[in-house]
């Protein structure tokens, strides 16, 4: 009999030891896998970020709309990740979490140009109310394209162009064909044509009416109730620098453009007293050293006039076709000497890694310039050496997801590079770049888009919002009071956005 019992022990018993064996093993694994996870938490870019008991409530309910909204377009079959931002569009508008990013406080947009600021429909309507507004309606030239505004005397109207008033009397389905022709749309994202050349296109349709002084005024001011009705707070524009005119007095000087704006943000702390705005001078790269001398020259005398409203300097225009900012490094070089010379610092805000190619190495330069943020930074990615000294650097990623697609470098959003720099712990912040020509305004999009398929949580979200103060270029002061009034409306969202989902 015992004999019988110890092999039932040899029999049974093993495996039972064994398992003990097991689970402490998998206990062990489980653990490892626990600091895994909290050490690359630990690396995010928000981990510094404490939620309170009200946004971590509201982190859980946000969650189940994303959930829901994505369980949804499944059970529709929408093509979600296949589709370009033109396809979604209605499906944002018409979402739960649109309605609720709409009343999220955005901070600032650190990254948008003075000609893509303002919605296309307003810019059509607004300028045909002038009897000077003319449109292009011939075959492409040298000179002129198809669909091209400006305004002209009397009498001095260039051959081709005809009164833009008259034009959508007579043909009431131009101004929906104008509309298409200051618009850049994917419509697919499988396709591919040369996006920048389209896209600098409808940028030349409207350069001939921002200098136009009074249009400029309405311009402006139209873009920055658009903007502080989408609760952003702060703007920074890429301003490329024009003389104004009109047609009694003639070209005005090139300050008057910052006094005029200066002007309109009077008119706004009406009643958005919070309201603020920087210009970051800006110049192009396919320009000669001589010549971007000459404008750093310029951007260094309007900063010493104006220390409070411009902000820094970059160069613009497509990184493929353009030279890179090493190419410019003698008037670099210069700077601690202007700075001297005019008294004023000049820091750059230099667009780079607007690109899916390691070739081009723009992104280097960063690291060894006075440059406070990053425009897009899309192949920092491929440099991790160069990321590591951006992050240890604390500069800033002006991320732009929207124009990312539209422009071509980014397909399916949940693979934008921007995932791997948040969470290596390169800070980034929200932009729109160009929203007039992409199609839509305000902010919102972009963070819905983000929000969607880079799975953000609350925290993320509150650092990407918090950044766009923290890291603009606003002084000390400004960004002192800017910040407190942050907090206040960010609470205020978060009180009222949890009441409202109960």
């Amino acid at each position: 009999m015992m004999k019988k019992y110890l092999i039932y022990i040899s029999l049974l018993g093993t495996p039972l030891f064994w398992g003990q064996n097991k689970a402490t093993e998998i206990s062990a694994y489980q653990q490892n896998w626990k600091v895994s996870e909290e050490e690359n938490k630990a690396m995010a870019f928000d981990a510094d970020i404490k939620l309170s008991d009200a946004e971590i409530a509201l982190d859980k309910k946000l969650f189940q709309i994303r959930k829901q909204f994505l369980s949804d377009t499944e059970s529709k079959k929408i093509s979600l990740y296949n589709s370009s931002f033109y396809e979604i569009r209605p499906l944002i508008e018409n979402s739960k979490l649109y309605e609720v990013l709409q009343t999220m406080p955005k901070g600032g947009l650190l990254h948008t140009h003075s000609g893509g600021i303002t919605e296309v429909k307003w810019i059509i309507s607004a300028a045909r109310k002038y009897q000077e507004c003319y449109v292009y309606d011939q075959k492409d030239n040298d000179q002129f394209i198809f669909g091209q505004l400006a305004f002209f005397e009397k009498g001095k109207v260039p051959n081709g162009f005809v009164s833009l008033d008259k034009k959508l009397n007579t043909n009431p389905d131009f101004e929906k064909q104008l509309q298409e022709l200051l618009t850049l749309k994917r419509d697919n994202l499988c396709s591919y044509t040369d996006y920048w050349i389209e896209f600098e296109k409808r940028f030349k349709r409207i350069n001939l009416l921002l200098p136009y002084r009074p249009f400029f005024k309405e311009y402006y001011l139209k873009g920055f109730q658009d903007l502080i009705k989408d609760k952003v707070q702060h703007v920074e524009i890429r301003y490329i620098f024009d003389e104004l005119y009109d047609f009694q007095h003639g070209k005005y000087p090139l300050k008057t453009s910052i006094t005029d704006l200066q002007d309109i943000l009077k008119e706004v702390h009406k009643s958005d007293p919070q309201f603020t705005l920087k210009l970051i001078y800006s110049s192009f790269k396919f320009l000669d050293n001589e010549s971007i001398g000459n404008q750093l020259e310029t951007a260094f005398e309007m900063k010493k006039e104006f220390p409070d409203m411009i902000s820094g300097f970059d160069l613009v225009a497509d990184e493929a076709a353009g030279h890179n900012i090493s190419f410019f490094e003698k008037n670099w070089a210069k700077l601690n000497e202007l700075n001297k010379k005019y008294g004023v610092e000049m820091p750059l805000f230099l667009h780079a890694g607007e690109s899916n190619s390691a070739l081009n190495k723009n992104v280097l330069d960063i690291a060894l310039l006075n440059n406070k943020r990053i425009g897009h930074g899309l192949n920092l990615i491929y440099f991790p050496k160069t990321m590591e000294q951006i992050r240890k650097q604390n500069k800033l990623v002006e991320v732009s997801p929207i124009s990312n697609q539209v422009l071509g470098y980014v397909s399916d959003m949940r693979n934008h590079p921007a995932r791997v720099l948040l969470s290596n712990g390169i800070q980034c912040s929200i932009s729109s770049d160009d929203p007039s020509v992409y199609g839509y305004k305000g902010l919102s999009y972009d963070f819905w888009v983000a929000q969607v398929y880079w799975e953000l949580d609350v925290k993320a979200l509150k650092k990407l919002v918090f950044n766009s103060i923290n890291y603009s270029s606003l002084n000390e002061n400004e960004k002192k009071k800017a910040v407190a009034y942050l907090n206040q409306q960010w609470n205020d969202f978060v009180q009222k956005t949890n009441q409202k989902l109960n």
